[in-house]
């Protein structure tokens, strides 16, 4: 298991905050949070530390809305700074590293990761745990507008109970990504992917390596 270290670079504006797993290999991975959570939630250490087991170096990190207030989700008019904040994490990360970046996270975290990428192409791939497709019981209002515009190498990872979006319904959104794309279906699991409290399902961190990996070694 990998050991991690703080990190913040407070030089950027919004700053980067998070935690840093350093791997051997000269790549890194940017993972964040959904929308209730923070950069030390159960299901982001494990996965941070499974890719840092495989070689990765990785930094979790707090988006910007998750800095200011310890409590409640992002405000309609924090996604443009998140994303901002993002794209630091990139930068920051490019001082760590000299080979591929990958950015990725649950949820919300995930979605404007995916949306910062549709907007420029400053990473190499892209982990979407938990892509919310769209609200529960809300199917007509799909977030899919920008996914054509994504021009990396995608993982979905998707719960077969998650009611942000079915099974069928990342399938379908996943194909309008003009990149290769791949789906790694979680049986059983809602949107949080089976790490609930202290819950954990423990081989997906692997399963998830595993599939991303198999992703951008041949895409």
């Amino acid at each position: 298991m990998s050991t991690f270290e703080t990190f913040a670079d407070s030089s950027l504006e919004p700053a980067v905050r998070g935690f840093f797993h350093r791997g051997g290999s000269s790549d890194g991975l940017i993972l964040t949070h959904g929308a209730g959570g923070n950069a030390q939630m159960g299901l982001l250490v494990a996965v941070a530390e499974a890719f840092a087991d495989a070689g990765f170096t990785v930094l979790r990190c707090d988006l910007p809305f998750r800095q200011v207030r310890r409590f409640g989700p992002p405000r309609p008019g924090d996604a443009a700074r998140d994303r901002e904040g993002l794209r630091n994490a990139v930068e920051a990360m490019r001082k760590n590293v000299t080979g591929r970046i990958f950015v990725g996270g649950q949820s919300y975290g995930g979605r404007q990761a995916s949306m910062l990428l549709a907007e420029e192409k400053i990473a190499d791939g892209l982990l979407l745990l938990s892509y919310p497709l769209h609200a529960p019981a809300r199917p007509d209002r799909l977030r899919t507008e920008h996914l054509p515009k994504i021009e990396v190498p995608t993982l979905f990872v998707s719960g077969t109970r998650d009611p942000f979006g079915t099974i069928e319904e990342i399938d379908a959104a996943r194909k309008l990504v003009p990149a290769k794309t791949a789906l790694l279906q979680v049986d059983g699991a809602g949107h949080d992917l089976g790490f609930k409290g202290k819950a954990r399902v423990q081989e997906l961190p692997q399963r998830v390596v595993q599939s991303f990996l198999n992703l951008i070694d041949v895409a």
